[in-house]
């Protein structure tokens, strides 16, 4: 796994990191952390687990996503979330798939999938935003608001990414079918959040998902 890079967004994630990485030093992979903020206590936790960090220049989720991948040299790359909810057990497998696809998207809602965060709220807008994703865009995905995406940096790059915020969730896929990639979907199981906080704002994010929907189909 020398040849991935985990870029690790992580905006008031200084008590989840540590916890995070500890699960992560098995896996022989470089470590990207991006923040909008770069305090003491972050910078002292990328020197003890050799991560390599970075101040993101414009705020929001999907900037953070954005400036990361544009760094990233290795083969390959994976967003992987500091908040503990990403299994980091799929990586392998995530991986070994990269022989035949560009992509491999991680799912909550596939056979032997799951997820321990979801709610009602949120499960029933991802249906129906996934639902409006295959239907008219033709894409063939099962989670599309899961960012627990695995590829490599080469497609990741040429997605021509522009969302700053959440709204990258959908763009991901949709951009990867515009551009021609290949992607696959596998089951993944999503874990509680280690502080049980969200970051999303199911109807804020969920409106402006929407809208970028709606806008890209006409």
């Amino acid at each position: 796994m020398k040849n991935l890079t985990l870029v690790i967004p992580a905006k008031n994630e200084e008590k989840n990191l540590p916890i995070v990485l500890d699960e992560l030093k098995k896996y022989n992979c470089k470590k990207l952390i991006v923040t909008n903020k770069i305090s003491k206590q972050i910078i002292q936790i990328s020197k003890k687990y050799s991560c390599n960090l970075v101040k993101q220049k414009k705020n929001g989720y999907g900037s953070a996503l954005i400036e990361a991948i544009g760094l990233v040299k290795t083969k390959y790359l994976c967003i992987f979330n500091a908040d503990g909810s990403f299994d980091p057990k799929s990586l392998k497998l995530m991986l070994s798939l990269t022989k035949k696809s560009d992509l491999v998207f991680a799912s909550r809602y596939q056979k032997q999938g799951g997820s321990n965060d979801d709610t009602i709220l949120t499960y029933v807008g991802n249906k129906f935003f996934t639902f409006i994703g295959n239907f008219f865009f033709n894409l063939k995905i099962s989670d599309i608001l899961y960012t627990y995406i695995l590829g490599t940096t080469k497609a990741f790059k040429n997605l021509n990414l522009k969302s700053h915020d959440f709204r990258i969730c959908v763009e991901l896929p949709i951009n990867a079918k515009k551009s021609l990639l290949r992607y696959k979907n596998i089951p993944s199981f999503e874990r509680s959040r280690i502080s049980g906080n969200k970051n999303v704002n199911e109807f804020v994010d969920g409106f402006l998902i929407l809208k970028f929907l709606i806008r890209n189909l006409f």
